[in-house]
């Protein structure tokens, strides 16, 4: 191995991160680098490494990581040990792959890559990583391939990063593709209607390998897929249309003790369950049981280390933050957010909220709940949109709809607007909710505030 140092790796990180613009830093254009023959050429250097363990492809607009993490406990369930690939990392890059390994305690929790392993990868291939013009997520997706083989992972459970048919981890053939459910976002890379995006996710479908569809797609959206897997000779199950096994007797009492808490986790479950059913057909040696299953997926924030899905950063007061982004995914949020007003679970309401640029707020304003304190607030990236504008586009915004905006207010930093939101919790008494959201940024940046 090459010669490691604390000092030498954190200098390696900060190169590559400076050579390989990643989304944490640049936007999306600038960063993605559709197409599959780097990746091919690299993955041939690599020495082919995903065609040593059976691996479940997934993609889709939102859902893609909690349905990744759930199905990676269940397999781990099973005896086997499981690497995960997702993104977007939260506090370090390495929390892209991580392996959960069911032959030890569940309470060891995963295991992430070491740095020395990093550094040595990086080291070794870095004159191919120019050479070949790589994209971070191509690095990222190379390094977790190899690192899962020298691990000997049984399964590995794969995400996209954006859309599918050229995204860099489509050079691989699972044994399952999924594709979660399908909203707009990402247009100006993917398409500007759903069939067009539907279209990008559904090139993950391979010749003869099944997929499970999930969410409750559109029939225009729907046929997208029916052509596609009709096209591939694979076989297409739309999880809302079946009845999983695992459905009618657990999914009441999963979703009652789930770690993963946000209401928006019912249709990733289902999409889960019937991708286990799936896999128990192909596969008949996994032993996806009952009880043992239902365990797993209930403790996947744990089992997984997966973070950032409507979870709970403290309490007294209650603070809970969630890195949806798009107008899908914050209009289940807030949904939920406003059902606890409703139902008096919180007497009072504070969000933290941050926007990258690239974002419809035009489509997010609506959804807003109208009983909330608004703090905006800027993260620490140049594709952010300015605090001050979500204020002002906010308060036009109310102004036009007959809302009052009067209980919003504009922090530069992320930590200053946990801190205000803290404060003015503690003002109002009573049992408030904060709530920290609207991008994954704003969430990293929160998290160590609480740790």
């Amino acid at each position: 191995m090459s010669s490691f140092s604390e000092e030498k790796y954190n200098e390696l990180i900060q190169s590559i991160f400076l050579r390989f613009p990643s989304v944490q830093n640049v936007s999306f254009g600038e960063a993605y680098k559709p197409g599959l023959d780097r990746m091919e050429e690299f993955r041939g250097l690599l020495g082919n490494p995903d065609g040593r363990y059976r691996t479940v492809h997934i993609a889709g607009t939102n859902g893609k990581g909690s349905t990744a993490s759930m199905l990676a406990s269940a397999l781990a369930a099973c005896g086997l040990k499981v690497g995960i690939y997702t993104s977007p990392h939260i506090l370090d890059f390495r929390e892209r792959m991580r392996i959960v390994d069911g032959r030890k305690s569940s309470a060891d929790g995963p295991s992430l890559v070491t740095e020395e392993y990093v550094y040595d990868f990086l080291t070794r291939y870095n004159d191919d990583l120019d050479r070949l013009q790589l994209s971070f997520f191509e690095i990222t997706t190379g390094l977790a391939f190899r690192w899962f083989a020298d691990m000997e992972v049984d399964w590995a459970v794969i995400e996209t990063g954006l859309g599918g048919r050229l995204d860099s981890t489509n050079v691989i053939t699972p044994e399952l593709s999924v594709i979660t459910s399908i909203g707009l976002d990402h247009c100006d890379l993917l398409g500007n209607t759903l069939e067009e995006i539907a279209a990008e996710k559904a090139g993950i479908i391979k010749k003869g390998v099944p997929v499970v569809v999930g969410g409750h797609p559109a029939e225009d959206v729907a046929a997208v897929f029916r052509k596609k897997a009709g096209e591939m000779q694979s076989r297409i199950v739309f999880a809302d249309v079946v009845q999983p096994s695992l459905w009618k007797d657990h999914s009441s009492f999963i979703m009652e003790g789930m770690d993963l808490r946000g209401g928006y986790q019912e249709m990733n479950l289902r999409t889960v369950l019937a991708s286990l059913d799936v896999l128990g057909q192909l596969s008949p040696e996994l032993r996806i049981t009952g009880m043992e299953t239902a365990e797993a997926i209930m403790h996947t924030a744990v089992r997984t280390g997966f973070h950032g899905r409507w979870e709970r950063l403290s309490t007294c007061p209650d603070v809970i933050c969630d890195i949806g982004h798009n107008a899908a995914a914050l209009a289940n949020n807030f949904a939920q957010l406003n059902g606890y007003l409703d139902n008096d679970t919180y007497s009072s309401l504070i969000i933290v909220y941050g926007v990258m640029a690239d974002k419809n707020l035009e489509d997010i304003l609506p959804l807003f709940p109208d009983r909330a304190t608004w703090i905006f607030t800027t993260p620490h990236t140049r594709r952010a949109m300015q605090a001050s504008e979500i204020k002002a586009r906010y308060d036009e915004w109310c102004s036009s709809a007959g809302r009052s905006s009067a209980l919003s207010y504009v922090c530069d930093d992320v930590r200053s607007a946990v801190a205000l939101a803290i404060r003015t919790a503690g003002q109002y008494g009573g049992n408030p909710l904060i709530y920290i959201g609207g991008s994954t940024f704003v969430v990293s940046e929160a998290m160590p505030c609480f740790r």
